[in-house]
Parts: structure tokens; C-alpha cells; sequence
């Protein structure tokens, strides 16, 4: 199984976390843009964008031509559950002010994630000044409208506070609540399987998927506890009320062009949780793409290649900004 494939390598280390710059395609021409710096979901491991050959969102952004990064927040050890929401943002401005020095570039594109969309608009609205293009794919914003995870993480019921007295949030906990959004999904997938899992094409997927999905990795406990109480139950980003190391977070402050992506069937970030970032921001640009799937199928599916991997090459490239 040809997980992960296109070639790396690791520019910065710091902690747990990984700064890997993907290699040029060959007889590819450099295109002019800025270096885009992908940001995955920290609870989810990052090659769900470079997940196999032809259902890669790297491997499509290389082959255009641009200069591409991604953060490996990697697997949190057990002292990581002190590393806090503060923490998590310092390190993602450092590794967004490497790509600046390793190319020389003033400001550098930022796509970003699930989570990682939601912490990539933060650090935006942080140093707007240093972001050119900011990509939001499926990351929510306002959590009023989070749907089902919104209604689980009430603070009526949800007892932040306790779960992350216990140290890190392990994988299965969380999952338990993404298998409740969707309790017979795992029915549909072995069904889907009976019926599908002589085609080898389809296997070829199916498994890569598998192998992702199983492979996540814990919440660092301080981070969790403010993600939970000032985003999930109080609503603090799009409200202006968020802080990140004793600053307030204005969506406002961002101004450059903003994509966002939404999922015609995301359970995990629905449609109006996104799109809250371009209500938010001051940009001139705001653009908003509508695309089949899931939360996870949007991004790997069939048609991700068709539709979703050339519009954002379109949005990175200089020529959308003329």
C-alpha cells in the first residue's frame, strides 16, 4: 500500500511536530505563487492529503508547479498534556515563518483542514500580514452551527473539565463520538465491502482509507480544554471573544483572499460552520466552493481530483489574484 507517496523532506523539528517540504515534480514548471503551507487536523495524521497515488491533494498541488509544505503535528506523548492552545498556535507561526525563510517570500499561502482550518484562520488573523491566500477546507468556524459534535459537547452534559484532568484525549474516546454522528456507518462499510471488495481498484482505495482512519493520534489535554470551552461551548472565535497568548482573535483582521470549502454531506464541520469564516473576515475576495462527499470523501473521494484539487490550485495561483 503506496501511502504517502510523494517525496519529502523534514526542513524543522520541533517537539513532536514536523516541517516536511515536498520535492518538485519533474519537467514541472516553478509556478508564480507564493509556497503554500498545508495545515491538517492535529487529531488526524497529515497524509489524509497525500493519501495515495491519483487521491492526493499534494501530489495535485506539486504536479501545478507550486512550492508546498505541510505540518506533521505528530503523536503527543504523555508530557503533552501540558502543551496548550497557546502552544499549538506558537508553534504553527513557526513553522509558517520557516517556509518564509526557506523561500525568501514576504507572506506564504495557508490551506488548512478540518482543526487545522480553524487554527490556520486564527493564526491568519493573528499576522494577517504575512498570509497572501488563506484556504479554508471543511473547518468550522462558528460552532453555533456544528451540528450533532456542537449538541455532545453542551457544557449541560460535557464535562470538559474532567476529561482533561485524566491527561490526553486518546483517539478511541473521540472516535466514539464521530461513530455517533453516523451510528451505521460501519454497517454501510462492510456491506459496500461485500459487495465491492473483489474490484481491485476499489480495494486500493478502501484500504489506503482504512489505514489512514486507524491511524490517529491523541489531544493534548490543555489544548482540548480550551478548544472545547471557548470554540465548541462558548462560540468565542467568530464572537471576537477568543484569545490566543493574552491576544484577542478578530476574524476581521484578515484580509486577504479566502476560500472556503464546504461539504455538501459534512456531519463533522457542516456547511454554515465554514462559511462563517468569510462572513467574518474583511477580505475582498471571499470565495466559497460547494463540493460532494464528506468530510473525508471531499477531500479523497472520486471526484476529489475532478472538482476540488483544480479549484484550489486556480485560488493559489497568481493569476486568480489579477
Amino acid at each position: 500500500m503506496n501511502l504517502a507517496p510523494t517525496p519529502r523532506d523534514t526542513l524543522l523539528s520541533d517537539g513532536t511536530a514536523r516541517l516536511y517540504r515536498f520535492r518538485a515534480a519533474e519537467g514541472v514548471s516553478k509556478a508564480k505563487a507564493p509556497p503554500v503551507l498545508l495545515v491538517p487536523s492535529m487529531i488526524n495524521r497529515w497524509y489524509v492529503l497525500d493519501l495515495r497515488p491519483g487521491a492526493s491533494l499534494t501530489e495535485a498541488l506539486v504536479k501545478a508547479g507550486l512550492d508546498v509544505y505541510c505540518l506533521d503535528w505528530g503523536a503527543p506523548q504523555d508530557e503533552d498534556r501540558y502543551l496548550t492552545w497557546d502552544d499549538v498556535l506558537a508553534r504553527l507561526s513557526r513553522m509558517a515563518r520557516r517556509v518564509r525563510r526557506e523561500t525568501g517570500a514576504e507572506k506564504l499561502s495557508v490551506l488548512g483542514y478540518c482543526m487545522g482550518a480553524t487554527l490556520s484562520g486564527i493564526y491568519t488573523a493573528l499576522e494577517p500580514h504575512k498570509v497572501a491566500n488563506l484556504i479554508n477546507l471543511l473547518g468550522p468556524f462558528d460552532f453555533s452551527q456544528a451540528g450533532f459534535l456542537g449538541h455532545q459537547t453542551n457544557p449541560r452534559w460535557f464535562d470538559v473539565e474532567a476529561i482533561a484532568e485524566a491527561g490526553n484525549v486518546a483517539p478511541h474516546q473521540m472516535q466514539t463520538g464521530f461513530t455517533m454522528l453516523r451510528p451505521t456507518a460501519q454497517l454501510a462499510k462492510l456491506v459496500t465491502l461485500l459487495d465491492r471488495g473483489m474490484d481491485p481498484v476499489f480495494r486500493e482505495g478502501y484500504d489506503a482509507l482504512e489505514a489512514w482512519a486507524s491511524d490517529n493520534v491523541a489531544f493534548p489535554a490543555a489544548a482540548y480544554r480550551t478548544y472545547i470551552e471557548q470554540l465548541y461551548q462558548q462560540n468565542a472565535l467568530v464572537q471576537g471573544r477568543h484569545t490566543v497568548a493574552g491576544k484577542d482573535v478578530r476574524l476581521s483582521n484578515i484580509q486577504c483572499p479566502v476560500l472556503t470549502v464546504a461539504a455538501e454531506r459534512d456531519t463533522i464541520c457542516p456547511p454554515n460552520a465554514a462559511v462563517a469564516l468569510n462572513e467574518g473576515c474583511s477580505s475582498k475576495v471571499r470565495e466559497v466552493l460547494r463540493v460532494p462527499g464528506g468530510h473525508v470523501g471531499a477531500v479523497v473521494g472520486g471526484k476529489a481530483a475532478q472538482v476540488l484539487y483544480p479549484a484550489l490550485i486556480k485560488f493559489l495561483s497568481a493569476e486568480a489574484r489579477n
